[in-house]
Formats: structure tokens, sequence, C-alpha cells
């Protein structure tokens, strides 16, 4: 009688268990850093500046970025733009609002930047599926206000 109603305490207990794993998640659990998730993309005059892809796997940030070379023949001819190398980031941090990282500059423009330093940039989100996007490495040097940073849309992979 004993083992009875541990057998059917225990089916409770797993049924209660599958039915509790079956629901997706919740508003609750989801995670904070999720209005970063996805592919980031900002432009300059029409062209492709810069793509940076951000996931969450297993609960860490992690991601890389894709600069884009804009130049043209002579002032006569149309910009272009050619993408560089891309890069992972590293140090991330999230503080809810702002994603700020690390990313290597020794590729950038070879062989004088394979001693560099990284760069540090920081990602603002400005509303759903928006931000802004500073290299503060480059506004530091060049002693400017880096403002609202260039303009970035989030979409999903």
């Amino acid at each position: 009688m004993k083992f009875k109603g541990t057998l059917i305490a225990l089916s409770l207990l797993f049924t209660a268990a599958i039915s509790c794993g079956q629901n997706g998640p919740t508003k609750q659990s989801q995670s904070v850093d999720e209005p970063l998730v996805g592919v980031w993309r900002g432009q300059m005059g029409g062209l492709p500046t810069v793509v940076l892809t951000i996931t969450n796997e297993g609960g860490s940030l992690s991601g890389a970025v894709l600069f884009y070379f804009q130049k043209r023949k002579s002032v006569d001819d149309p910009w272009t733009a050619t993408p560089g190398l891309p890069e992972p980031l590293f140090n991330l941090r999230f503080d809810g609002k702002t994603l700020q990282f690390d990313v290597s500059h020794r590729r950038a423009h070879p062989p004088m930047t394979l001693s560099d330093p990284p760069s540090h940039f920081h990602l603002t989100l400005k509303g759903p599926n928006a931000a802004g996007l500073v290299n503060e490495t480059e506004s530091s040097l060049e002693n400017q206000n880096p403002g609202a940073g260039l303009p970035m849309i989030r979409s999903d992979y």
C-alpha cells in the first residue's frame, strides 16, 4: 500500500514537471539582453558601414563586427563600400541600456596597425530595434563629442 502511494505521488510529480517544461519562455524568464540579440546594421551615405552580430549562447553575450571601407576612385566617381575582415567582440558589458565592448584593431590597416591596442565601442539602445554606435577610441583621439553615434537598426538573424 505504501508503495502504491509513493508511485502515485511520483506520477503526479512527473506529470507536473512535464507540463511545466512544455510552456514556452515567459516574459519574466526572458533575458535582460534580449533587445540586443540580433544583427545591427549601420549605413552612411546609403552604403553599409558596419554590421554587428550579437548572440546570447548559454546566457553569455558574444558577437562579431564587420566594418566596411568606403572609398571612391576620384571626386567624380561614386562611393563604394568594401567589407573588411570580421572581428570578434570581447570584454562585453551590458547595463540594460548600453553595451560596451572592445575590438582588435591589429588587422584594420596592416602593417601599420599590427601593434595597435584594441578599440573601445559602445552601443546605446535608443528604442525598439534602434541604437547608436560610438567608437570611443576615435572620439577621444579627435576630442569630439560623440553624441548619439552612428544610427544602427536591429533585425533578427
